[in-house]
């Protein structure tokens, strides 16, 4: 369970391909139809990528923990993500 007062946060972590730019634009999607307050954010830097030890992208962070890796995620999937969190 989270905390009601912790802001949630989405990273996508990827290099700009199709995939990674579609998780992303996913995530703003679900985050957009589910009316909650999230931080979606994209990171394209290669050496910031390398920070989370990540080979495979894109990867869907959420609170820094890595919950999707080497496929884009589709928003059904993330809003079920999102939902267990509260």
């Amino acid at each position: 369970m989270i905390n009601p007062n912790m802001m949630i946060e989405i990273k996508v972590l990827g290099t700009g391909c199709a995939k990674c730019k579609t998780t992303y634009n996913n995530a703003l999607e679900a985050v957009k139809q589910l009316g909650m307050d999230v931080r979606v954010s994209k990171i394209e830097d290669i050496e910031e990528i390398m920070k989370y030890n990540v080979l495979t992208t894109p990867v869907l962070m959420i609170n820094e923990e890595m919950k999707i890796k080497g496929r884009a995620a589709d928003v059904q999937e993330i809003k079920q993500l999102l939902s267990a969190m509260n």
